[in-house]
């Protein structure tokens, strides 16, 4: 029987070091908070020499702002348990006399609280310094389609987590290796729909693709955002995603275990 107590603390005690930790290094909320502000300019300049539409200016500061979540799922969340196996806590965290989706819950809690602090401050200072108009459709829509995001991406990052210690040092190539196409393929700093059908079609199987595209809907209403499909329908695929992902982490976890209790090792054996 599921101890939900035990659980729940065993959250709030993974959560804590990410919410307070970065409170410790002031340098990491000035260097996380300003230097992504620089890409923003620089892709803010590209387009206005070009003569893009204003609406983009908007576009580029929400997907910088929104690149925070991105690489905190790839670092923070799908390297975790490798980067314990190195250090030599992994053994502490299977110790523990909870269900690993609670360590998992209260790495992707705490990191939620303390990226959402910055991606916000980057996005205000953003909006402030460009003179980006924000026309919100929906607030409650808008917080809907966010919430439900950070579900499915932080619910990817759960599945990784385990995908990445199978997979044994090969997980820091592949991390490297995803992080700047995803940025492309994902529409950061464009309507996804550019890429065309099948491309975005396929990108959204990362949440964060359709995400930014329901948020660009929400918050730049009566501006041409050129959709891929209405927020609505998004929200629905987020929420499927969220699903997915979260079931699929509980499986990756159990394998992961069972590995460990049948062969003595975490990883696969041609590694």
């Amino acid at each position: 029987m599921i101890d939900w107590r035990l659980n729940l603390r065993g959250v709030r005690g993974r959560a804590y070091p990410r919410m307070i930790g970065a409170l410790r290094e002031p340098s990491w909320i000035f260097f996380e908070t300003f230097l992504p502000l620089l890409g923003i300019a620089a892709f803010i300049f590209y387009y206005r020499s070009m003569g893009a539409p204003e609406v983009f200016t908007g576009f580029v500061v929400l997907g910088g702002a929104m690149t925070a979540f991105w690489l905190s799922v790839l670092w923070s969340m799908a390297m975790q348990f490798y980067w314990e196996k190195e250090t030599g806590n992994l053994q502490l965290l299977l110790l523990a006399p909870v269900s690993r989706m609670s360590v998992l819950a209260g790495m992707a809690l705490g990191s939620v609280f303390s990226t959402s602090v910055r991606a916000t401050s980057t996005f205000v200072l953003g909006v402030v310094i460009f003179g980006v108009t924000v026309s919100v459709a929906s607030i409650w829509g808008l917080v809907a389609v966010f919430l439900v995001t950070l579900i499915a991406l932080y619910g990817m990052g759960m599945m990784f987590a385990s995908l990445y210690m199978l997979y044994g040092r090969g997980a820091y190539n592949i991390t490297s290796l995803a992080q700047e196409p995803i940025y492309l393929v994902s529409g950061f700093y464009f309507p996804v729909k550019a890429l065309g059908f099948w491309v975005a079609a396929a990108a959204a199987i990362i949440p964060i693709t359709f995400g930014l595209d329901a948020m660009r809907q929400l918050m730049f209403s009566g501006a041409s955002v050129d959709p891929f499909f209405g927020w609505q329908v998004e929200l629905v695929v987020l929420a499927l995603l969220a699903v997915l992902f979260i079931v699929l982490a509980r499986y990756s976890l159990r394998y992961m275990e069972e590995l460990g209790k049948k062969e003595g090792r975490l990883t696969l054996r041609w590694q």
